[in-house]
């Protein structure tokens, strides 16, 4: 019920943006740019016909033409050159006061609609995670269009404090944009890579958020990707926060690729003597047994001959697919747990071993 009553308050600040209740810009809030738009064109022939006309009024009112002045015209034509008439019209392209952009009411009703955006963005953050923490199908797919959702909302946030309170002058917002883009490009070119960085990775999607990834040294589940620098929680539930600049150059390996399951490796070092047909067998059957294991996709073990200490040895890889990515550990030590225990029990492998 907060929710709908949040979206009731926001509509209703909608509605107040185009009534009388929020103060728009209407023809007298900036006549100096007003004015001269609608200026009419001066031409040569506007400036004779004018001149013309002055003549024929100061013959009008004078029944005795003064001597004085040799030709009128010559007078005319310097009070009406083209010169001195766009210099005035420079003179009155005047940037209009800070007080005429935006008001102390406006920066409340900003300030208002910013808070109240927010707290929606929040609570429908909310929600999704809970919902999607209640199933792990629909988890990943959730997670995914969170970002978007916040993109969407930030940007109609802008456009009703821009466009329905503030409501600036075309040109004051392109010099403001123009100020801010040089000011960061020569101040923050750090930043600008790892934002360019993270709109890559949102539009290119080498990995989204709930995916696991191995970054470097790092290995985890994206939890979050901002526009500055994402975010993996490992094995060992720590949070490393990697920038996007360095993401885009450096290898990244996806383990699920969006799916809810992916590939588990545990690895036993056995002699070369073991029976591999036996223990294939008890290593299939120890994984299948286990709860997390996703059935719907095949297990698989494989034999290696590798050096260890000194001693050549034979390594067994069991692979199999866990149902939840978030299980990924907890199956793989299941997996170790039992198919060790059934090695020793049937005799594969000695309990010294």
């Amino acid at each position: 019920m907060k929710f709908i009553h949040f979206i009731a308050v926001l509509l209703f600040v909608w509605g107040a943006v185009h009534s009388q209740l929020i103060p728009s810009a209407d023809s007298t809030r900036y006549p100096d740019w007003k004015s001269f738009a609608q200026t009419p064109v001066i031409t040569a022939d506007s400036i004779h016909a004018k001149a013309a006309s002055n003549t024929q009024k100061d013959t009008a009112d004078s029944p005795v033409s003064s001597p004085a002045i040799a030709n009128p015209m010559d007078t005319v034509r310097a009070q009406n050159s083209p010169t001195s008439l766009f210099q005035d019209r420079i003179n009155q392209l005047k940037s209009p006061p800070v007080t005429n952009i935006i008001t102390p009411g406006e920066i409340i009703w900003s300030i208002i609609i910013i808070l109240l955006g927010l707290f929606v963005i929040k609570t429908i953050h909310a929600i999704l995670n809970r919902i999607g923490e209640k199933s792990t199908k629909y988890r990943i797919s959730i997670k995914r269009i969170q970002p978007i959702i916040k993109i969407i909302g930030w940007s109609i946030i802008a456009y009703i404090v821009i466009q329905g309170i503030i409501q600036p002058p075309l040109a004051t917002v392109f010099a403001f944009f123009t100020s801010i883009g040089v000011a960061v490009g020569f101040a923050a070119q750090d930043l600008l890579k790892n934002v360019f960085g993270g709109l890559m990775i949102l539009f290119d999607r080498p990995f989204q958020i709930g995916d696991k990834i191995e970054a470097g040294n790092s290995y985890g589940e994206v939890i979050k990707i901002g526009l500055r620098s994402t975010r993996i929680v490992t094995a060992d539930d720590s949070v490393v926060t990697i920038p996007n600049g360095e993401m885009m150059n450096q290898s990244i390996s996806n383990s699920n690729s969006g799916e809810p399951n992916c590939q588990v490796v545990a690895e036993f070092f056995l002699p070369l003597h073991v029976d591999t047909q036996k223990a294939r067998q008890i290593a299939v059957e120890s994984a299948m047994v286990s709860k997390y294991i996703y059935l719907n996709k095949p297990v698989a073990v494989v034999f290696f001959n590798e050096m260890k200490d000194r001693k050549s040895i034979l390594k067994m890889r069991l692979k199999a697919y866990v149902s939840d990515i978030r299980y990924e550990f907890v199956f793989k030590s299941d997996m170790t747990e039992i198919t060790l225990k059934e090695l020793i029990k049937q005799g594969v492998i000695d309990e010294n071993w």
